[in-house]
């Protein structure tokens, strides 16, 4: 969700600068502005910098923590590819309020049954810009998600290049929430 709710930070806590990727330590009593909250992280501006914050430090913000994996059940007829596909949708570039998925960034995604009987994930995404220092941080969040998920044991996010991510990857709601259509 769009915002643009000025709080004060309540406490220290750590945030990831955007789109360098590079930790910052953010104060105490100092103003930040919201201007994105979704999938459980918000985006915030300070001193004229864009920073993520995790949802681990919602409270900084006044927030209540929320977890998207919370609650997850393999029910009725959901499969795991279903539920991964859904996590993954609670994942989004901070600077872009558009999830992953609709963005087009999620190249493929695999389910391995293990022997032991639990199931491997195996997912290609890519950026919308290579030089982005938040792709890592992403993929690390994509692949908690997943995690998060019963039955799902292992998985792996790689960035990949091939093909080079483009406008024409989006899904029409993205697109609509973009005002590109």
């Amino acid at each position: 969700m769009k915002s643009n709710e000025v709080v004060t930070l309540r406490r220290d806590c750590e945030g990831t600068l955007i789109p360098a990727g590079t930790k910052v330590a953010l104060r105490k009593g100092h103003e930040v502005r919201i201007t994105q909250s979704l999938g459980g992280n918000y985006t915030v501006v300070i001193h004229d910098n864009m920073v993520r914050i995790d949802s681990k430090d919602a409270d900084a913000l006044g927030k209540e923590p929320i977890s998207s994996s919370k609650g997850i059940k393999l029910t009725g007829n959901r499969t795991i590819e279903e539920l991964v596909w859904e996590q993954m949708k609670t994942c989004y570039d901070p600077e872009i309020p558009v999830n992953i998925v609709d963005l087009g960034l999620i190249y493929s995604c695999e389910i391995k049954q293990l022997s032991d009987h639990g199931n491997k994930v195996e997912i290609k995404m890519t950026l919308t810009a290579p030089g982005c220092g938040m792709g890592n941080i992403i993929a690390d969040e994509v692949k908690n998600k997943v995690l998060s998920i019963p039955g799902v044991t292992e998985a792996s996010v790689e960035l990949v290049w091939d093909p080079q991510w483009n406008q024409s990857m989006m899904s029409e709601t993205a697109k609509l929430q973009l005002g590109m259509l």
